[in-house]
């Protein structure tokens, strides 16, 4: 479909709260979910960056986030249901601070996450790990919370070529 501009960090609009889709079997929400994919695929090709997007992140008020591991994968109204009550400290990154700045986020070490795939199916997922800390941050950007909300430190931080140079093995994009 389309490759949209993507929001970034300072815009009021990533700190507004996305609404429940209606309809997710609808053509404008098959449409959204195709420029989500291409806009995270863009991000990726152009910067070897990028696991999810949520749909605030281009300027859609709706709760949809799509992610890109093995294979394409849209939720539509996804929303946490369990958090494990322990925590971890994984690296974070936001393609909404153009994959620049990095931070060490709290994240629950597993999630349970309730969601529609776009053929109206309900799902309900356990993630842990990777999985947990990615679904965490991209239903936060559903809810107006960014990751820099919830970094640890502020000595955390750090731009993209010190962390390249000191933590990427300690993260995702390690491989």
């Amino acid at each position: 479909m389309t490759v949209r501009e993507t929001l970034q960090l300072g815009d009021p609009f990533l700190r507004t709260p996305a609404q429940p889709l209606t309809t997710p079997l609808s053509g404008r929400a098959r449409a959204l979910a195709a420029d989500l994919d291409d806009t995270l695929a863009d991000w990726v090709k152009r910067t070897g960056y990028g696991r999810g997007i949520a749909a605030p992140q281009i300027g859609a008020g709706v709760r949809m986030v799509h992610l890109r591991l093995d294979e394409p994968w849209t939720l539509v109204n996804p929303r946490i249901t369990e958090r494990s009550e322990t925590t971890w400290e994984p690296w974070d990154a936001c393609l909404s601070f153009s994959v620049e700045i990095f931070c060490r986020v709290r994240r629950h070490t597993w999630v349970t996450v309730d969601y529609r795939s776009p053929d109206g199916r309900v799902h309900t997922l356990r993630a842990d790990g990777e999985l947990s800390e990615l679904l965490q941050h991209e239903i936060d950007h559903l809810d107006g919370c960014l990751a820099v909300d919830r970094m640890t430190d502020l000595s955390t931080l750090c731009m993209r070529t010190e962390f390249e140079a000191r933590h990427r093995d300690e993260s995702p994009y390690r491989r």
